[in-house]
């Protein structure tokens, strides 16, 4: 007579290996490496900072009218 099989638990393995198969193929697609990922934060950083320094108006005073009284 052949080995008992449990349907449920064969499903839920056959899922698994799916999902893993798939997150597997994910991480090769859409995956940064951390050196990767650290440049284009340096890289965002410095063109912030550069069109902070661009700027004709400063942060620090809000209210730029004289005083009349």
């Amino acid at each position: 007579m052949g080995k008992v099989v449990n349907l449920n638990q064969y499903r839920k393995q056959r899922s698994q290996k799916e999902r893993e198969e798939n997150a597997s193929e994910n991480r090769i697609k859409f995956g940064r490496t951390k050196k990767e990922r650290m440049l284009l934060q340096l890289e965002t950083e410095r063109s912030r900072a550069d069109l902070d320094n661009k700027l004709l108006t400063d942060k620090s005073s809000t209210d730029d009218t004289p005083d009349t009284e």
